[in-house]
């Protein structure tokens, strides 16, 4: 039991590291589309959960900047705005529609197509959403603890004596529940706040 309860500790730790892309690592100067797949790639192949699974790949970029997700290049040529546009859109992906994040970055798109990158500081942005991150997966460690004791503490005494897979399901089920939650507030707060009323 203790050897199985280490491991779901170590894939929790694992979890927890904050592996994001620093914005002094973001380069400065304007990048090509097979510049931009490889930095996220090599920035950000560690997130993979299959080796086959691409991180960002041309079609993506295409398709986001078709969508209006994001800004078009310039002489097809991708500045550090489309890179934190692109590393936001990766991270929102992986929980809301795109039509959600379309909805959600129009505003940001708007301004920095009218005022430019002068009078949006999209570098404040991220480094703020990358700090509040960190901040967020140190405490999920801890409140982890917390759920598993939870649910040890309300399994009968016949599921104790093994590391059984109801308390595994018991673990899935009461992730998904917060997802679920964390999920639909962020899509009532887009619908509310950022899709222009019908």
């Amino acid at each position: 039991m203790k050897l199985e309860e280490d491991k779901l500790f170590s894939l929790v730790e694992e979890i927890s590291k904050c592996n994001e892309i620093d914005i002094r690592d973001i380069p400065c100067i304007d990048l090509y589309m097979d510049q931009i797949t490889t930095f996220f790639d090599e920035k950000l192949g560690h997130l993979k959960r299959d080796e086959k699974d691409p991180i960002l790949t041309k079609t993506m970029i295409n398709n986001y900047t078709k969508d209006k997700v994001l800004i078009p290049p310039k002489s097809k040529k991708y500045s550090k705005e489309h890179m934190i546009l692109l590393i936001l859109i990766y991270n929102l992906k992986q929980i809301l529609s795109i039509n959600d994040i379309k909805s959600l970055l129009k505003p940001l798109l708007k301004d920095l197509e009218v005022n430019g990158h002068e009078n949006i500081s999209l570098d404040h942005l991220y480094s703020t959403f990358i700090g509040i991150k960190t901040e967020e997966l140190d405490s999920f460690n801890k409140d982890f603890e917390n759920r598993l004791k939870r649910i040890k503490d309300n399994l009968s005494e016949k599921n104790k004596h093994e590391y059984s897979k109801h308390e595994l399901l018991l673990v899935v089920l009461t992730l998904i529940s917060q997802a679920y939650a964390q999920k639909r507030l962020a899509e009532k707060i887009i619908d509310s706040y950022f899709k222009q009323s019908k």
